[in-house]
């Protein structure tokens, strides 16, 4: 059986889809921001636009779990690994535009060109760390993070206190003072035995 093609009208509509899609996908999108397959991330991402319109141009069958390795090769490219089923919603989202495109129906579209203005979505992203793949250039990333005297910039909370907590002068009066804590080691003792001393 021979699958329907998309129309001259249908193809630039399904495109612009793919590439809304994509673009509020936020798994890809961190990685694009943070560059997270390095420098040319954000053609990866282009290409992967490109690569899913030719899948479905091309495909003899649609395979849903085809489109799912596809989305998922991409986001290893990128270093990232997206456990949050994104990967399956966003393979979902785009068989069904796809179809709604071939009936004519561009109604989904329309409504993530509207939403793409409104909302972004929450992000369950991290990044795969690769000890065997290194850029070089750690120790640039490195400097860049610091001002001239060689502070970070990067901006801390500062640390709050609660005030149900014991202040930390009072543990220490509280405790008897050891030699090794002249040192600056501490003996730490396990629960256990406090609480038999009780």
């Amino acid at each position: 059986m021979e699958l329907k093609k998309l129309s001259e009208q249908a193809i630039p509509q399904f495109q612009e889809g793919i590439s809304l899609l994509l673009s509020r996908w936020s798994a890809l999108q961190m990685a694009v921001d943070n560059e997270w397959g390095g420098p040319n991330s954000r053609s990866i991402a282009l290409q992967l636009a490109s690569d899913i319109f030719n899948w479905f141009a091309l495909s003899k069958e649609l395979y849903i779990d085809d489109l799912e390795a596809l989305l998922d090769d991409t986001m290893i490219t990128l270093n990232t690994e997206a456990q949050d089923g994104s990967i399956e919603e966003i393979a979902e989202k785009l068989m069904i535009m796809h179809e709604e495109c071939l009936e004519g129906n561009f109604g989904s579209i329309e409504k993530l060109r509207q939403a793409i203005h409104n909302t972004m979505p929450v992000r369950h992203i991290e990044q795969v760390a690769n000890d065997d793949e290194s850029t070089g250039n750690e120790d640039v990333d490195d400097v860049e993070d610091m001002d001239d005297e060689g502070a970070s910039k990067m901006k801390v909370d500062a640390p709050t206190v609660s005030s149900n907590l014991i202040p930390e002068q009072a543990v220490k009066e509280s405790r008897p003072q050891t030699t090794d804590e002249a040192d600056g080691w501490v003996t730490v003792t396990s629960r256990k035995n406090r609480s038999r001393k009780n």
